[in-house]
């Protein structure tokens, strides 16, 4: 069965916060009409590229008003009035309808403070159990969370009580999403976020609590053309997706949620693999996360993850790199649906230098990770090219949700 390859970008992502100037957008079509005077090729392919009539308008025809309309389809809106309108729309100040029976679910921290800033009023709950890495089994809570707490230390190099500190009140929160009036979900289109909120879908599926449930759940964002997730995002920003993106959650939805949670903790991927040739209807942007998500098992000859050969691809081309600037690089350039946190990146890479025969070498003198410098080893260009399998020189097993991949060395 066949399988959609995604593509990395085709330009370094520019991390834009979303929240657009008018007067700066005003300029940007002055100067663009500017270059059209004197034929400038750039602003010609531009013109060309985002004007319904760009390949047959003369220079003498162009007005200022084609260049607005250009500025704003690249900004990804149909025109400058919409454009406009949308930026007038954007504000911190204004009525918001949460409040202190509202509970927020995110995963990650990145939205509290904005949400503080908006005046929201409702409790936020971080539930960051980063399902996109490490065994996921469908077990009973109990023995389930033990098996993500001890993922997690070995994963990201931390104590079982440092975990245990940081992920129990995730948990704790679900056990008590009864206390609360409504619960809202904000995520994103990556695995990182989808796979977790298939866990949350499956949960209430199950558990059926009493309780109001809404989502945020987008991977657009007017004016932004890199939109990575919600966390990138101004609070003015955050304060348009909560008036225009929140929806109830739908029986439809929770019975994906059901659906991709099983097929995610199952020994094989036929399943998840079915459901994304099938699409996810109920849930659009989730099926891409899913077939990122199975882009992580192994190359039939190389044995590596696609995150892997994408670093090791980009190590291939400089002499050594700090670990931080890796990540940073690999980022902007090469993934092509961003999921990973550092942490779990550079768990990644350490575990290519644990290798029988490391494909990466990394130097380890500096204080902290980030500042390490790493290369690529000549087994590390032999694995990439296809000449060595690496799951035969792998330091120990790795999961891709309840699939084990063996290391055969």
């Amino acid at each position: 069965m066949s399988i959609q390859k995604l593509s990395s970008p085709a330009k370094p992502r520019d991390y834009f916060h979303g929240k657009l100037n008018l007067e700066q957008q005003k300029k940007r079509a002055k100067e663009l009409f500017k270059q059209l005077q004197t034929s400038h090729p750039d602003a010609v392919q531009r013109i060309e590229r985002s004007h319904p009539r760009g390949l047959t308008l003369q220079p003498s025809e162009i007005k200022l008003t084609h260049c607005q309309l250009v500025i704003a389809r690249e900004n990804s809106f149909d025109s400058w009035p919409a454009m406009k309108a949308h930026i007038d729309s954007l504000a911190l100040a204004g009525p918001v309808t949460d409040d202190a029976e509202t509970l927020h679910i995110r995963c990650g921290t990145d939205i509290k403070h904005a949400l503080e800033l908006i005046g929201f009023s409702g409790e936020f709950l971080e539930f960051s159990d980063p399902f996109c890495q490490g065994p996921v089994h469908d077990l009973p809570i109990e023995p389930f969370i033990k098996m993500r707490y001890e993922f997690a230390a070995q994963a990201y190099d931390m104590t079982l009580n440092d975990v245990r500190a940081r992920a129990l009140p995730s948990y704790e929160g679900l056990f008590k999403m009864e206390q609360w009036r409504r619960v809202v979900f904000w995520f994103e289109h990556d695995s990182f976020d989808q796979l977790i909120l298939a866990f949350l879908l499956s949960y209430v599926y199950r558990n059926r609590p009493d309780v109001v449930l809404e989502m945020i759940c987008v991977d657009q964002i007017p004016g932004v053309e890199d939109f990575i997730g919600i966390g990138q995002l101004s609070p003015e920003l955050i304060r348009y997706l909560w008036l225009n993106e929140r929806k109830p959650i739908t029986e439809a939805q929770l019975a994906l949620g059901e659906q991709v949670w099983v097929a995610l903790c199952a020994d094989s991927p036929n399943a998840l693999r079915q459901i994304t040739e099938q699409g996810t209807l109920a849930i659009p942007m989730m099926a891409n996360a899913l077939r990122r998500h199975l882009e992580e098992l192994p190359d039939p000859v190389t044995g590596l993850s696609l995150t892997e050969t994408l670093a090791l691809q980009l190590l291939a081309s400089e002499q050594s790199i700090p670990a931080g600037r890796l990540f940073s690089r690999y980022m902007r350039e090469l993934e092509p649906l961003p999921w990973l946190g550092d942490l779990m990146f550079w768990s990644i890479v350490r575990q290519l230098g644990e290798a029988s025969q490391p494909l990466v070498s990394i130097e380890t003198t500096a204080e902290r990770w980030p500042t390490y410098l790493v290369s690529i080893t000549e087994t590390g260009r032999a694995v990439l090219a296809g000449q060595r399998d690496y799951r035969q020189l792998m330091a120990r097993d790795r999961w891709v949700g309840g699939v084990c991949i063996k290391a055969d060395g």
